[in-house]
């Protein structure tokens, strides 16, 4: 029983992760730098219904990534030693606490500001540019910690 746990875990928590890394890369390379290129008139599609569904799918992506990577991190027996940084267990440890810093960071950073600046909240124009702006700098800071994090994840074999 604990291998078929450990494999549908281990599924669940990459396919969760690539879809919160992709849509994290999405954003990155592909939606902010082409943002500017796009005519007025056509940016409201972008806030108002690209950009809410992708930001769920990337905060839940987030949340599924993080809570079956513990529960796989758990069931084989090396979560305190990973969160430790234990030795034998430092390099998948360093992934995990990145993981856990970008997963805070979307949901207790970007999310709340991508809301005032898409206006699904009520905010004046100056705290919608200034949320946009802090939402795009942690974002940015996510993709920056998702290259290091990925290596320590699949340099990891337990």
């Amino acid at each position: 029983m604990e291998f078929e746990t450990a494999f549908i875990l281990r599924y669940i928590h990459v396919l969760a992760g690539v879809m919160w890394i992709g849509i994290l890369w999405y954003f990155n390379f592909v939606q902010i730098p082409t943002m500017p290129k796009i005519p007025d008139d056509l940016k409201p599609a972008i806030g108002k219904h690209i950009a809410p569904e992708a930001l769920f799918w990337f905060r839940w992506g987030a949340m599924f990534t993080i809570v079956a990577g513990l529960c796989l991190a758990y069931s084989l027996g090396y979560l305190r030693e990973a969160m430790e940084l234990q030795e034998s267990h430092r390099m998948i440890g360093i992934g995990m606490w990145f993981g856990i810093i970008m997963w805070f960071n979307v949901w207790f950073i970007i999310w709340p500001n991508q809301k005032k600046a898409l206006g699904l909240v009520e905010a004046d124009a100056a705290a919608k540019a200034a949320a946009g702006r802090t939402a795009m700098l942690f974002s940015r800071t996510n993709t920056m910690l998702s290259i290091p994090m990925l290596y320590c994840m699949i340099s990891f074999h337990a």
